[in-house]
């Protein structure tokens, strides 16, 4: 079956120790097997490119974003990395280039997250529930710090204190600084162009989801495509059938993980090319 392509940057390994490895994720590659993806994901490359199997992420990187990601290389490593995350021990660092000048101090973002499957992508609830109004989405909370600015664009640390569906994502938009490349919360208006049109996310629309958390079983999620494909003898679906929900023009976010921090131990990874306004 096709996969939908993904970007031909390498999945670097940053540290290789006896129990843990870290790496940093490019964009637009899914970390595990979801969806229409199979082999283009970092486990797949990870195994195939470095023979390292079986690996056990104990974090989440959504496919559009970059940057650190650390995955125990077996199960009581792993669960001992889950122990710290659930106690909240654990600290994580993003960098977004957002629109604008973003205000110089401290910026503080709470509230909620209400993830729409459906549609691929969530809404921040503002408000106290009271008697006649009852937030449905989940208690969130995020701050901001303006690394630089050039009067265009803002470089800004991002330290989510939960971990919901898109949360610094929406919560930039709260402060009307969204990431400057996230056609799905530049504006509210996009539910229509998330589905349809030629956004980041339209993949995982297609798909009924993040391709992070809709990991079912597919069916052929194929449509024809008059653009011309290589033909693969050997393969039922060519020619001609591309991958639902691929444009060709996708690009990843502006949004990178940096660093996550825990009990004696500290994970980091370069900052990107476009995190420099010079």
């Amino acid at each position: 079956m096709h996969e939908p392509p993904v970007m031909a940057w390498d999945v670097e390994v940053l540290q290789n120790e006896p129990d843990v490895l870290t790496i940093c994720k490019p964009a637009s590659v899914p970390v595990h097997p979801c969806g229409q993806y199979r082999k283009n994901t970092v486990l797949g490359i990870l195994q195939a490119e470095y023979g390292l199997a079986p690996l056990y992420p104990i974090h989440r990187l959504d496919r559009l974003v970059s940057g650190l990601l650390i995955v125990a290389k077996n199960p009581a490593k792993a669960d001992i990395f889950r122990q710290h995350i659930e106690a909240g021990l654990v600290q994580k660092q993003y960098v977004a280039k957002v629109v604008g000048v973003f205000p110089d101090a401290e910026q503080v973002v709470d509230a909620n997250i209400d993830y729409n499957a459906r549609e691929g992508r969530s809404t921040a609830e503002v408000g106290i529930s009271n008697g006649d109004t009852t937030l449905k989405g989940k208690a969130a909370c995020t701050k901001f710090t303006r690394i630089s600015t050039n009067g265009i664009y803002s470089i800004v640390l991002c330290e989510p204190v939960t971990g919901r569906t898109h949360q610094i994502r929406v919560h930039l938009q709260c402060t009307g600084h969204p990431i400057a490349n996230d056609m799905l919360y530049l504006s509210d208006d996009v539910v229509s162009r998330s589905t349809l049109g030629t956004t980041a996310d339209r993949a995982a629309s297609l798909s009924g989801g993040s391709p992070e958390t809709s990991c079912e079983s597919h069916k052929e999620e194929y449509k024809y495509c008059s653009e011309d494909f290589s033909i693969d003898p050997m393969c039922t679906h060519c020619p001609n059938l591309a991958p639902n929900g691929y444009d060709g023009h996708e690009e990843g976010l502006w949004l990178h993980c940096v660093r996550y921090t825990g009990p004696e131990w500290v994970y980091e990874c370069p900052y990107p090319d476009w995190a420099s306004l010079t």
